[in-house]
C-alpha cells in the first residue's frame, strides 16, 4: 500500500515557472554562491549582510507564489468586479479609439516597446522615422516651427514651458502667470516646479486680468479645461508688450478645426497627445508634446529628431542638437528630462497617418457635433450651459 500523502490539484501547480523565467539563478546556482561566500542560506546571508537597524525581524505577510497562468486567471477574475462607466472627467483624458492593426504591430511589438533612447542611429532608423512624423505632426497642428519628440505629460511639458520661458524672457520678473482655467493638474506640477525653482505663481482670468501683472511668462489653456474657447489675440499681445514669453497648453485633436496658437502669436506650445489613439489607462503614459520657434531651437527641453547625412552620402535620421542634453551638459543642460514618451508619441503618430488630415478632421467634427447635440439636449431639460463657444466640452 502506497503511504505517500495524496497530491492535490495545488499542489501540483508549477508555481516557480514564472519566478524561474525571470531570474536566472537555479537552485544549484544559488548554492554554489553560497558556498562561495561561506554561508548556508540566503536567509543567513542577509543576516551577515543588512544592519540590524533596517533589517525586519518579522516575516513579511506575502501570499504563496503563484504561476503565471494562475495570476493571469485571478487578475481577469477580479476585473470582472470593476463597474464599468463612461469617463466624463475631461481635463486632458478622452476615450479614444486605436485601430487594431498599430495595437497588433506597434503597442503589442517588443521591437517597439522594448526598444530604448535611440543612440545608436544606425539601427534606429524606423523609429527615428516615426519619431520626425511626429514633430511634423506637432508643428503643422499648432502652427509653430519646430517641435521636440515628446515629454513624459503636459504637466511637465507646462513646467519645462515655464522653466524655458524664464531662460529666454527679457522681462526680469520672478512670476509666472498661469490661467485658473487650466487643466487642475498642470496648474499642480506647475506649482510644484516653480516652488524648487523659486518663481511665484498667479492664477487669473487671462481675459481679465492678465495686464494688471508684471511676470516673464504666461500659459494660457486653450480651450480651457471647462471647454471655452476665445480670441488669443489680445492676451498674446499684452503678453509680448510686457517682454514676456507666452505658452499655449492646447488639444491637438481640436486643433484640427480651430485657428493654430502659433497663428495667435504663441512663443511655446504644449499639450498632450492621448487622444490620437493611447489609452487613458488610468492617467498615463502619454506623450507630451511641446512645439516653439526656431529661434528658441537651442532652449527647448527633451530630444529632438533630425535630418543628416551618413558615412555612405545617403540621407539618414539622428537625435539633433544633443549638447542641449543632460547626458551631456549635466547640470547644465536645458533640461533634466532624461526620457520621452517615444513608444506613446509613436502610437500617436501612427495614428494620423492612419487617419490623415480629413480623417482627423472628420473624427474632430463628429466629436464636435455629439457635444452640440448633448448641449441641446440638456438646455431643453432645463439646464443651463456655462458656454457657448466650445470644442468638446461644456460646463453645466
Amino acid at each position: 500500500m502506497n503511504n505517500h500523502k495524496r497530491a492535490n490539484l495545488t499542489d501540483l501547480e508549477m508555481h516557480g515557472d514564472f519566478l524561474n523565467r525571470h531570474i536566472g539563478s537555479s537552485k544549484a546556482d544559488i548554492m554554489d554562491m553560497l558556498d562561495l561566500l561561506d554561508v548556508n542560506s540566503l536567509d543567513q546571508l542577509i543576516q551577515e549582510t543588512v544592519p540590524q537597524s533596517i533589517l525586519v525581524s518579522e516575516p513579511l505577510n506575502l501570499m504563496p507564489a503563484r504561476s503565471e497562468r494562475e495570476t493571469t486567471t485571478y487578475l481577469r477574475h477580479m476585473r470582472r468586479r470593476n463597474k464599468v462607466f463612461i469617463s466624463m472627467i475631461g481635463c486632458g483624458y478622452y476615450g479614444t479609439i486605436m485601430p487594431s492593426v498599430i495595437k497588433r504591430n506597434v503597442l503589442e511589438n517588443p521591437d517597439w516597446y522594448t526598444a530604448y533612447t535611440p543612440y545608436q542611429a544606425e539601427v534606429s532608423q524606423g523609429r527615428l522615422e516615426v519619431l520626425l512624423a511626429f514633430q511634423h505632426m506637432v508643428s503643422d497642428l499648432t502652427g509653430m516651427q519646430i517641435a521636440n519628440a515628446s515629454l513624459l505629460d503636459e504637466g511637465t511639458a507646462a513646467a519645462e514651458a515655464m522653466a524655458m520661458a524664464k531662460r529666454i524672457s527679457k522681462n526680469s520678473s520672478n512670476t509666472f502667470f498661469v490661467d485658473a482655467n487650466s487643466h487642475p493638474q498642470t496648474i499642480s506640477v506647475l506649482k510644484t516646479r516653480a516652488q524648487f525653482l523659486n518663481f511665484e505663481i498667479i492664477l487669473g482670468d487671462p481675459l481679465q486680468e492678465i495686464g494688471d501683472n508684471n511676470f516673464f511668462g504666461a500659459l494660457i489653456q486653450y480651450p480651457t479645461s471647462m471647454g471655452r474657447l476665445y480670441d488669443l489675440s489680445n492676451p498674446i499681445s499684452t503678453i509680448h508688450e510686457k517682454k514676456a514669453i507666452a505658452v499655449v497648453a492646447t488639444d491637438l485633436l481640436a486643433l484640427t478645426l480651430l485657428k493654430p496658437p502659433g497663428e495667435f502669436g504663441a512663443d511655446i506650445v504644449v499639450g498632450n497627445s492621448q487622444r490620437f489613439g493611447v489609452p487613458m489607462g488610468y492617467g498615463g503614459p502619454h506623450a507630451a508634446f511641446f512645439a516653439t520657434r526656431e529661434s528658441f531651437m537651442r532652449s527647448i527641453p527633451g530630444r529632438m529628431i533630425g535630418v543628416s547625412i551618413d558615412s555612405h552620402g545617403k540621407q539618414a535620421l539622428r537625435m539633433a542638437l544633443q549638447t542641449r542634453e543632460q547626458h551631456i551638459r549635466r547640470e547644465k543642460a536645458t533640461s533634466n528630462i532624461c526620457t520621452a514618451q517615444v513608444l506613446l508619441a509613436n502610437l500617436s503618430a501612427l495614428y494620423a497617418m492612419y487617419h490623415g488630415p480629413g480623417g482627423l478632421k472628420a473624427i474632430a467634427n463628429r466629436v464636435h457635433r455629439m457635444t452640440m447635440i448633448l448641449n441641446l439636449g440638456l438646455k431643453k431639460l432645463g439646464y443651463t450651459t456655462g458656454n457657448e463657444e466650445f470644442f468638446d466640452t461644456i460646463e453645466i
